[in-house]
C-alpha cells in the first residue's frame, strides 16, 4: 500500500445506538454485574453463554490463522521478503518479551504485593493446583528440545483438530512458502481459493462476533457472582498492580514505539476500542482476530506484512503475559516469605523467556505455563500457585487486551520498518477512529 491510497471517504449517517456492539457489550457489561450481584446463584449458571461464546470462536481459528499466514506469504511473492519480515518480527518479539518481563520483575520487587501475606506453603492445598502441575511437568519434561518438537504437529489435520496454534501455524509457514516456490497458474488457483475460504471464514466469524454481547454478559456474571464484588480483597494488591503495569507498558513502551512509527498510541487504542471491550469483558483476544487484522490493513498496513505478522505475534508475542510470568512469581516468593537470590532472578527471566513462548490467551493456558515457570524455579514453592487461582479470570481480561495491543503495535511498527506501512493514510484514519469504527462495523 503506498502514500497513493485512494483517500478515505466515510459517510456520515445515523445509524441507531443500539446498533453498535460497543454500545450493546458495554450493555452486557453493566447487566452482568447488575445480575451477579442481585441473583448470584442464577448468574454461576450464565457461564454457558460465555464457555458458547468461546467455543464458537475456538471451532473457528485455526482454520482462520492457516489462511491468513499461507496466504500472507504467497501473495508477497518474493520469499527473501517474507524471510526478512520474519526475522525483524522475531527480533521485535524478543525485544519486547525480554522488556515486559522485566518490567513485571522490577515492579513485583518495587511494590512488594505479596509483602506481609506470611503464607506457609505446606498449608496450602495441593489440590486445587494438582491438574495444572501434571500439564506442567509434562511440559518441562525434555526442556527445549521438547519445547521444539511441540510445534512440529503429528499430522497437519491433527494440529487443527486440537486448535493447537503454534502448529497450525508452523505448518502454515510451510504451505505458504512451497506454494511461493511451486509459482505459476497451480499456485495461483490455490492462494486464490485459500483467499476464497479465508473470506467466507471472516464472514462467519464476523456473524459469531454479533453475539459477543452474551458471552460478555455470562463471563461477567458468572464472575461477580461466584466470587463476589469484594472476591478481589484479599490479593487486590497484586492484580492492581499487575494492571498498573500493563497500562504503564502499553501506555509507555509500545507508546515510545508507536511514536517512533510517527503514530498515536492513544487514537491507535481509540481505533481498537470496540474489540478492547469485547476482550476485556471475555478474557480472549481469539474473539477479535479477524477484525483487528482488518483494521490494520484499513488503516494502512499492507495485507501480507498483517497476515504473518499477527497470527505469529500469538503465539511469539504476548507482552502483558509476560509482565504476569515474572510478577506472579516474585509475588508467590513474598507471599510464602521466599528469599530470590540474583541466580534465581536470572534463572526465572531465562525460564520465562521460553515458557511464555507458544501460551494462548484463553484463560487456564496461563496457570499451566505458570506452573511450569514455577517447577523450573527450585527455590519457590510451586504450591503457591494457589494463591493466584481465585483471580485468574481478572487477571486474564487485562493480559489478553495488552497482549493484543502488543501484536497490534508489532504489525504497525515491523510494517513502518519494512516500508509497508501508509503514514499518511494510518494518520488520516486514526484522526477519523470514531467514525471509521462506525463505518466497519456496519
Amino acid at each position: 500500500m503506498t502514500a497513493e491510497a485512494a483517500p478515505i471517504t466515510i459517510a456520515k449517517k445515523s445509524s441507531p445506538l443500539y446498533k453498535s456492539l460497543f454500545v450493546q457489550v458495554l450493555v452486557a457489561l453493566v447487566l452482568g454485574i447488575a445480575l451477579g450481584m442481585a441473583a448470584p446463584d442464577f448468574s454461576v449458571q450464565l457461564k454457558v453463554l460465555s464457555d458458547g461464546f468461546l467455543k464458537l470462536i475456538s471451532m473457528i481459528v485455526a482454520p482462520i490463522v492457516f489462511c491468513v499466514v499461507v496466504h500472507g506469504i504467497a501473495g508477497a511473492g518474493d520469499l527473501k521478503k517474507v524471510g526478512r519480515v520474519g526475522v525483524k518480527a522475531l527480533v521485535y518479539f524478543e525485544v519486547m518479551t525480554t522488556i515486559a518481563l522485566a518490567l513485571g520483575l522490577v515492579l513485583a520487587f518495587a511494590f512488594r504485593p505479596g509483602h506481609g501475606m506470611n503464607i506457609d506453603p505446606s498449608k496450602l492445598d495441593a489440590s486445587a493446583v494438582n491438574t495444572y502441575a501434571d500439564n506442567a511437568h509434562k511440559m518441562q519434561g525434555a526442556g527445549v528440545g521438547s519445547f521444539i518438537l511441540n510445534i512440529i504437529p503429528t499430522t497437519s489435520i491433527d494440529a487443527l483438530a486440537r486448535n493447537d496454534v503454534l502448529q497450525v501455524l508452523f505448518f502454515a509457514i510451510i504451505f505458504g512458502v512451497s506454494l511461493a516456490l511451486v509459482g505459476g497458474e497451480k499456485s495461483e488457483k490455490v492462494a486464490s481459493l485459500i483467499d476464497a475460504v479465508a473470506t467466507v471464514l471472516f464472514k462467519a466469524m464476523g456473524l459469531i462476533v454479533r453475539l459477543a454481547p452474551l458471552g460478555v454478559l455470562g463471563a461477567v456474571a458468572y464472575t461477580v457472582g461466584k466470587y463476589g464484588v469484594g472476591s478481589l480483597q484479599q490479593l487486590v494488591s497484586m492484580v492492581a498492580l499487575y494492571y498498573v503495569s500493563v497500562a504503564l507498558f502499553v501506555l509507555v513502551v509500545l507508546g515510545a514505539v508507536m511514536k517512533m512509527a510517527g503514530l498515536n498510541i492513544f487514537k491507535f487504542l481509540a481505533y481498537l476500542r470496540a474489540e478492547l471491550t469485547i476482550v476485556l469483558a471475555t478474557a480472549s483476544s481469539d474473539a477479535v482476530l479477524p477484525q483487528v487484522m482488518r483494521k490494520l490493513e484499513y488503516l494502512g498496513v499492507k495485507k501480507s506484512v498483517v497476515g504473518l505478522v499477527v497470527p505469529t505475534g500469538y503465539s511469539f508475542n504476548l507482552d502483558a503475559f509476560s509482565i504476569y510470568l515474572t510478577l506472579a512469581v516474585v509475588f508467590i516468593a513474598q507471599a510464602t516469605n521466599t528469599p530470590l537470590s540474583l541466580g534465581d532472578l536470572l534463572l526465572v527471566l531465562g525460564v520465562s523467556l521460553l515458557t511464555s513462548k507458544g501460551a494462548h490467551g484463553v484463560p487456564g493456558s496461563a496457570i499451566v505455563i505458570l506452573a511450569a515457570t514455577l517447577n523450573a524455579v527450585p527455590s519457590i514453592p510451586a504450591i503457591g500457585l494457589v494463591l493466584v487461582l481465585s483471580v485468574d479470570w481478572f487477571v486474564g481480561m487485562a493480559r489478553a487486551a495488552g497482549n493484543l495491543v502488543g501484536n497490534c503495535v508489532a504489525t504497525v511498527v515491523i510494517a513502518a520498518w519494512e516500508g509497508d506501512l501508509d503514514k499518511a493514510r494510518a494518520t488520516a484514519v486514526l484522526n477519523q477512529s470514531e467514525e471509521v469504527a462506525d463505518a466497519m462495523a456496519a
